[in-house]
């Protein structure tokens, strides 16, 4: 080997090990499908030496956090260790008093880390409005996934508290719990009751689990790229950087898109991390379950990011009374943690309305059913139930507004030029000038309301197919995912989160 080609070895290895915040480490990068493939290998020759094998993973998992957030990998650490030992005290102690000081100090390190790089800037913002002050932006780096891995950490403090799990020997089983990088950076949020379990059983990945797992990645990256992606790239990112350039009708249009383009991001992720997991040997809880199929908002609760609604429902609803104290403490519960959901997804006014107005439909509905007597999933004559698909869908398509948009004049500016400009004349020529994206977008949509069964007898089908079935199809999406990729990699949209 000369020493030119010695060089540039030595540089692309060193790009292999070194962070690059312009090329975070996703699951559509060129770079993680191949080191998966060797992964793969290395996992499968450890398939007898489980500490050995989860002791790989957990390095891995550390090098896939660090290639997306450098040496913020810390915090992980911080978190993992913290709270490892928090719940070994908690274990050994007696004394109730203790058990909620211990319990308060999980909560307090991940909130306070949690608050630092995430709500410092905006607090101090809002704390400068108030006093007349002046303030300037402090460069606080946003680690990736830092909302995740806090959220299942503490979901596990909190159990071992409430009783309902036992807590962990090995400070390793823990790390490769918290640090597990099928779900990482953009969950689902994976509760301890229902991982830790499968750490120490005999792995085995059956015929069936191969199967699903790569209908799942494929799905996913078809679903992230070759839809999200592309919608992204050429129209909804275009209508959003200025709303006010743009007609009504095309930032209706644009509305639409963000819609499926958020929903194909994160499902896609979802999708992705699952059937890695299930490639490794585990199984995680359905994430998302077409939740723009939803009848009413509760409904759509239900569907969307269900690891979330259902953490925020268990730790923090539940925990604030939920409905055991009356139906108007029920309702402002209901407001409450959606008001602190929506913060959960960001420090901005655009969340916090997004989540008040989520929190106040559900409120809403909770009042509708009480008075009609009605049950959450109740179909009716097939015209009712259209009609709150219809009126669900819009409502969650309005509040896609406030979430996507970084400036909250600019909701209000889209939200006037649909009702104030909207020109609908002008629709036949924005579709003849983005005929492309507006097929993916009814590609999108069409696959997202096709009947569930056909979904599962497509998971039937490839749980049995041969193993050059699963190859040809992954070849397939990945060839077209070369085709329409952009240049630039797109991080999947909760990374931020």
């Amino acid at each position: 080997m000369n020493s030119e080609a010695f060089t540039l070895f030595l540089e692309r290895i060193s790009g292999i090990l070194s962070y690059n915040p312009a090329e975070p480490m996703i699951f559509s990068s060129g770079l993680f499908l191949w080191l998966f493939a060797a992964f793969m290998l290395v996992y499968a020759a450890l398939k007898h030496a489980d500490t050995a094998r989860i002791l790989f993973v957990t390095c891995f998992s550390y090098y896939f956090y660090y290639k997306s957030s450098g040496f913020y990998f810390f915090l992980l650490a911080v978190v993992t260790v913290s709270d490892f030992f928090i719940a070994r005290t908690m274990c050994r102690t007696t004394l109730p008093s203790a058990r909620k000081w211990l319990v308060a100090l999980s909560v307090m390190v991940n909130l306070s880390l949690l608050c630092y790089f995430k709500y410092t800037n905006f607090l101090c913002e809002i704390w400068a409005s108030a006093t007349g002050l002046h303030f300037h932006a402090l460069d606080i780096f946003l680690p990736v996934g830092i909302s995740f891995f806090t959220f299942q950490s503490l979901s596990y403090t909190i159990d071992v508290y409430r009783n309902r799990i036992e807590p962990l020997n090995s400070l390793l089983d823990y790390a490769f719990y918290v640090s597990f990088f099928p779900q990482l950076v953009a969950g689902p949020i994976v509760r301890a009751k229902d991982f830790i379990p499968q750490i120490r059983r005999p792995l085995l990945v059956t015929h069936a689990m191969m199967g699903e797992g790569v209908w799942l990645i494929a799905s996913g990256l078809f679903k992230k790229v070759i839809i999200s992606d592309y919608i992204s790239v050429n129209f909804v990112e275009r209508i959003f950087a200025d709303p006010s350039l743009y007609s009504g009708v095309e930032n209706l249009m644009g509305v639409y898109g963000y819609t499926l383009q958020i929903y194909c991001d994160f499902s896609g992720y979802s999708d992705m991390a699952i059937g890695i997991a299930l490639l490794l040997g585990f199984h995680f809880n359905l994430n998302f379950d077409s939740p723009y199929k939803s009848a009413s908002i509760t409904e759509f609760w239900r569907r969307w990011h269900i690891s979330l609604s259902s953490w925020l429902k268990d730790y923090l609803y539940i925990s604030l009374g939920g409905n055991r104290k009356g139906r108007l403490r029920q309702y402002a519960n209901l407001i409450i943690t959606m008001f602190l959901g929506g913060l959960w997804h960001g420090a901005s006014w655009n969340f916090v309305v997004w989540g008040i107005l989520h929190g106040f439909a559900l409120a809403v509905h909770k009042l509708w059913l009480t008075i009609t007597g009605f049950k959450v999933g109740e179909r009716g004559k097939w015209w009712r139930h259209a009609l709150n698909v219809f009126v669900t869908f819009h409502f969650v398509c309005l509040c896609w507004i406030f979430f996507r948009n970084t400036d909250f004049e600019n909701s209000m500016t889209m939200l006037r030029r649909i009702t104030d400009s909207f020109h609908p004349e002008l629709f036949t020529q924005l579709i003849g000038g983005y005929y492309k994206v507006f097929a993916l977008i009814a590609l999108g949509f069409a696959l997202h309301f096709t009947p569930a069964k056909w979904e599962q007898r497509a998971k039937f089908i490839m749980a049995r197919a041969p193993f050059f079935v699963y190859v040809a199809l992954l070849v397939a999406v990945i060839f077209l995912v070369v085709q329409m990729k952009s240049s630039e990699i797109q991080p999947f949209i909760y990374f931020q989160f």
